[in-house]
C-alpha cells in the first residue's frame, strides 16, 4: 500500500511540473546517471590496475632486497644492511618500511627510527619453500602491502617490506575530482542545450494551448501558424482543420436546434394527448373492473357459510400460495434481495441452505471476509457459485460439496469443489460447458481468472480469483 502511495505521489508530482522542467530533468538526470556510471567504472578499473601494480612492485622490491642482503648477512656486515635498507626506502617512495630477520626470527636491521614494533613480526611470514608471501595490513595511514621473501631459501633469514597504497588513493582521488569536474561542465552545457530545445518545443505548444482555450469558450476563429515541418507542425494543421470543421458544425447545430425546438413542442403536445387518453382509459375501464372485483368479494363474504364456497376459497388460497412460492423462487433466481441488503456471505449461506434442502447434498460453506465487496464483484461471485452448484446438482452425482470464499491480498478467491464423477475440462461441447463459459466470462469481465481442475471419477474444483481493483477485461470471443 505504501509503495502504491509512493508511486501515486511521484506521478502527481511529475504531472504538476511543466514540460520544460520535465525535459530539463530528463537531460540532467541522464547526464548525472551517465557520469556516475563512468566515474564508478573508471575507479573500479583504475583500482584493479593499481592494485596489481602495487602487488607486483612489492614482490619485486622484496626480492631485490633479499638478493642484495644475502652477502652482508653472511659477512655479518650490519652497516651495509642498514645502508641497503635506507637505499631501498630512498629509491622507492611508496615503501613504508623495510627490515631483515635472521633464520631464528630475530630482527637484524630495520628502518623504524623510534624502535621496531614487535607486533609486526607475527603479521606475516614466508615458508622456506615459498617464492614470497604477501599480507594486507591496516594502519593509521591506510593499507600496507607487506611482502616477505626468504633469503637463500630461508636458510639465513627473511626480507620484508611494507608498501603503502597512498599513491593509489591519491591517483583515485585525482581521477574522481577530474571526472566530477567534467560532469559539472557537461551538465551545465546539457542544461543550456535543454533550455534551448524546450523553448523550441514548447513555444508552438503554448500557442496551441491559447487557441484551444479560445475554442473552449466558443470562439472558432483562432488559427495557429505551422511552426516547422515536424509532428508539431502536423498538429497545428490538424488543429486548424478541426476549428474550421467546428465552425461549420456550429452553424449546423444552430439550424438543428431550431428544428429540435419545433419537434419538442410537437412531442410535448403528443405526450399531453396520450396522458389524457390513458387517464380516460383508467377511469372508464380499470376502475369499473376493480369495482366489479370488490362486489364479487363482498358476495363471497356473504356466502362464506356455504361449504362449496369455503372449499373454493381453500383452493384459491392453495393456488395463491403455490404462485407465491413460484414468484419467490423466481425472484431469488433473478436477484436475491439479501445480496443487496446483507452482502455476499449471507446470500451464499442462504443459497447453500436452499440448495442442500432441495437436492439433499451436504454442502460446506466457509466465508472469510471482513467487509463487503464491491457490488459487481459480489454479484459475479454469487452467479458463478450459483452456476457451479447447478452443474453439481445436474451432472456431478456428488455426495458432498464445499464453498470457500476468502480475501487474499488485493484479490478475492473462491473455490467450489465436489466429489462427483468429474469430467474432462478440455471438452467444449454440451450444456454444462456453456455454463462454464458463462462463469469464465463473468470472472474475466472483472479482470479475474477462472480455472477448472477435474478428471473422470475424481470430482471437480473451480478456482476463481478476482482483483479488488478494476482490471481491463480480455475476453476471447472466438468460436
Amino acid at each position: 500500500m505504501n509503495f502504491r502511495k509512493l508511486v501515486q505521489w511521484f506521478w502527481d508530482f511529475a504531472g504538476a511540473v511543466s514540460v520544460r522542467t520535465k525535459i530539463l530533468g530528463i537531460v540532467l538526470g541522464f547526464i548525472l546517471l551517465l557520469g556516475a556510471g563512468v566515474t564508478l567504472q573508471a575507479r573500479y578499473a583504475l583500482t584493479a590496475t593499481l592494485t596489481a601494480q602495487l602487488e607486483e612492485q612489492s614482490i619485486s622490491i622484496s626480492r631485490d632486497l633479499a638478493a642484495r642482503a644475502a652477502d652482508p648477512i653472511l659477512l655479518n656486515d650490519l652497516l651495509s644492511l642498514h645502508d641497503l635498507l635506507d637505499e631501498t626506502l630512498a629509491n622507492n617512495p611508496n615503501v613504508r618500511y623495510a627490515f631483515l630477520v635472521d633464520k631464528n626470527g630475530q630482527v637484524i636491521a630495520h628502518t623504524f627510527g623510534d624502535g621496531f614494533p614487535l607486533g609486526l613480526l607475527s603479521l606475516n611470514s614466508a615458508a622456506p619453500d615459498e617464492h614470497h608471501h604477501t599480507a594486507l595490513i591496516q594502519t593509521d595511514e591506510g593499507l600496507v602491502w607487506d611482502t616477505a621473501v626468504p633469503i637463500l631459501g630461508g636458510k639465513i633469514g627473511t626480507a620484508r617490506i611494507g608498501l603503502s597504497d597512498a599513491s593509489m588513493q591519491a591517483a583515485l582521488s585525482t581521477l574522481t575530482a577530474q571526472l566530477l569536474l567534467t560532469i559539472v561542465l557537461v551538465s551545465a552545457a546539457g542544461v543550456l542545450v535543454a533550455v534551448f530545445l524546450t523553448w523550441i518545443l514548447t513555444r508552438p505548444i503554448l500557442g496551441l494551448v491559447a487557441a484551444t482555450q479560445a475554442v473552449a469558450k466558443g470562439d472558432f476563429t483562432p488559427r495557429v501558424p505551422r511552426w516547422a515541418d515536424d509532428e508539431i507542425g502536423d498538429l497545428a494543421d490538424a488543429f486548424n482543420a478541426m476549428t474550421e470543421e467546428l465552425a461549420h458544425t456550429e452553424e449546423l447545430r444552430r439550424e438543428r436546434e431550431s428544428l429540435r425546438r419545433q419537434l419538442m413542442e410537437k412531442v410535448i403536445a403528443t405526450q399531453e394527448d396520450e396522458r389524457r387518453r390513458i387517464a380516460r382509459e383508467l377511469h372508464d375501464s380499470t376502475s369499473q373492473n376493480l369495482t366489479s372485483l370488490i362486489v364479487g368479494l363482498r358476495m363471497m363474504e356473504a356466502q362464506c357459510a356455504n361449504c362449496a364456497s369455503i372449499t373454493k376459497a381453500a383452493d384459491l388460497r392453495a393456488v395463491a400460495s403455490h404462485t407465491l412460492e413460484e414468484v419467490h423462487d423466481l425472484s431469488m433466481r433473478l436477484r436475491p434481495r439479501v445480496l443487496d441488503d446483507l452482502g455476499l456471505a449471507a446470500a451464499l449461506e442462504r443459497l447453500a441452505h436452499e440448495w442442500q434442502a432441495r437436492y439433499k447434498i451436504p454442502v460446506d460453506v466457509v466465508i472469510q471476509l471482513n467487509e463487503r465487496l464491491p457490488g459487481e464483484i459480489e454479484t459475479a461471485l454469487y452467479r458463478i457459485v450459483q452456476e457451479a452448484l447447478t452443474n453439481i446438482a445436474r451432472h456431478a452425482q456428488a455426495k458432498s460439496a464445499s464453498i470457500l470464499i476468502e480475501k487474499h491480498g488485493d484479490a478475492v478467491r473462491a473455490i467450489v469443489e465436489d466429489d462427483g464423477v468429474g469430467f474432462d475440462p478440455s471438452a467444449q461441447r454440451g450444456e454444462r460447458h456453456l455454463g462454464l463459459l458463462g462463469m469464465r466470462e463473468r470472472a474475466e469481465l472483472l479482470g479475474g481468472t477462472l480455472t477448472i481442475e477435474s478428471a473422470p471419477e475424481r470430482g471437480a474444483s473451480v478456482f476463481i480469483e478476482i482483483p479488488l481493483a478494476p482490471q481491463p477485461a480480455t475476453l476471447d470471443l472466438r468460436p
